[in-house]
């Protein structure tokens, strides 16, 4: 629960960051320019409406710092292990929502979104994949880091209800509050992480502590008799037991036989982020208003969103561990691309560029949002994370995670600094423009990812040798 705590806060930074910006006191101090269109001027496109690149700077600042802060989480987690990491992320998120609480000008309120930038960067380098995967028996891996992105949900949640509250505060400050209220999961993944052993896998590859990692073995898979598991880990980590310098798991990644998982965490965290998710999550509520909702209702909306993308999570944990990673991944594309198609064309037949939605067709789009929500709650959200996070032998496990969370950090901020234009310039199109990638995603899986469910972290490579088309290039001599 600790872990998954890192989870929580970036949730809650993605939930509380679309509410704040359709807060009309947030408006009206930082970005003035777009309360006046809002109020004043009626010649301005619904779809462009909130096009702004200051605007989109306050979101997608914190992807830049995440970006270049994971490279740095890589270097520190391998060498100093995955609680000093948890430590660091926790902290930095603290200083971040105290300088965005507190922000009297837009400069301060983006080196505050910098800080959690920082902060995420470490906590989603370990919190999310490594200590999590790390830490759990093979056959419940999946649901349990499947746990984090239901951590992410409940975060969101969270400050959508928030959101939902603050707006109602007589006064200009209910921003503050909401921007504020970050420091809560923040203080108990700081706290927490005091409390938290180092994985077995963390101390074997660190401090080659095989005692102390037989026994945290022990109590966390209950039994005396973990040998088996002590020795799997340390042949695993024996190949790199020679290396010293900490750039090497760089290089040893390019190898030819690293190639499948190297594609394969590039690959999934970019698809993950051209579902078009983040475009939900960052700026529903602006996209409620767009489509004519006003502002109390958009909260209440992206309230809705929240509960089904916690609830679809919740139901993954359940059966990722049952149906397989495979299965939800295409499952889900389907669900997606299919409502999205059905946004996409309410809005090209009935949103102009001017007036809104009928209250039936918003509340259809309202009804397929929910919909394309669950369908990625329940598989490219957690299992964006979860296999990733599976794939990677002990000695380019960090190196590959950075990788991993250094792809997801470029294209969230591309999606999130460039969506406010692409939906003034795409309009309606930008739902079928996401859409198109959705399929794209679901026939790579088809084809390329192998299904690891119940296949123990040390004995991963066997399916990419066993894949049709991975094992031509991992047993190629």
């Amino acid at each position: 629960m600790m872990a998954a705590m890192g989870g929580v806060i970036f949730g809650y930074d993605i939930g509380i960051t679309g509410g704040v910006t359709s807060m009309e006191p947030f408006l009206n101090k930082f970005f003035h320019n777009i309360y006046l269109k809002m109020k004043e001027d009626v010649t301005v496109s619904n779809y462009c409406l909130f096009d702004s690149q200051l605007l989109t700077s306050f979101t997608s600042s914190l992807y830049v710092a995440g970006f270049f802060t994971s490279f740095l989480a890589s270097y520190v987690t391998s060498v100093f292990g995955r609680k000093p990491s948890i430590i660091a992320g926790g902290t930095a998120f603290l200083a971040g929502t105290a300088l965005g609480g507190a922000a009297f000008n837009v400069y301060m309120l983006i080196v505050g979104r910098l800080m959690l930038g920082v902060g995420v960067g470490f906590a989603n380098q370990v919190a999310v994949p490594l200590y999590l995967s790390e830490m759990a028996l093979p056959r419940f891996r999946g649901a349990i880091n499947n746990g984090f992105q239901l951590s992410i949900g409940i975060g969101a949640l969270s400050a959508n209800l928030i959101n939902y509250g603050t707006e109602k505060i007589k006064g200009s400050y209910g921003w503050r509050v909401s921007l504020a209220m970050a420091a809560v999961p923040a203080s108990f993944l700081t706290l927490g992480a005091l409390f938290l052993p180092e994985t077995p896998n963390s101390l074997i590859q660190t401090s080659q502590d095989h005692q102390k990692a037989k026994r945290i073995l022990q109590r966390i898979r209950g039994v005396e008799d973990v040998q088996s598991e002590l020795d799997d880990l340390t042949k695993a980590n024996s190949s790199t037991s020679t290396k010293t310098s900490p750039q090497q798991p760089f290089k040893l990644i390019l190898k030819r036989r690293y190639r499948p998982q190297l594609v394969t965490a590039i690959a999934i965290p970019f698809f993950q982020q051209v579902t078009g998710i983040n475009v939900i999550a960052f700026y529903a509520p602006l996209l409620f208003r767009t489509i004519g909702l006003g502002e109390s209702a958009s909260l209440l909306s992206s309230v809705m969103t929240g509960i089904t993308g916690t609830c679809s999570t919740f139901i993954s944990m359940l059966v990722v561990d049952k149906l397989g990673r495979r299965t939800l991944f295409i499952v889900g594309g389907i669900q997606m691309f299919v409502s999205q198609c059905i946004v996409g064309g309410i809005m090209a037949f009935h949103l102009k560029d001017h007036g809104g939605l009928t209250k039936g067709y918003a509340y259809m789009v309202l009804v397929m949002i929910c919909i394309y929500v669950a369908g990625f709650g329940w598989s490219w959200g957690p299992l964006g994370w979860l296999v990733p996070s599976e794939i990677f032998p002990l000695e380019i496990r960090s190196v590959g995670q950075s990788i991993t969370v250094a792809v997801s950090f470029v294209f969230t901020f591309v999606v999130a600094q460039s969506f406010l234009s692409m939906l003034c310039h795409f309009k309606s199109g930008i739902f079928f423009f996401f859409g198109g990638w959705v399929v794209v995603m679901t026939v790579f899986v088809y084809f390329f990812l192998p299904e690891t469910k119940n296949v123990p972290l040390e004995q991963m490579e066997k399916v990419w040798q066993e894949h049709w088309f991975w094992k031509r290039i991992v047993c190629e001599k």
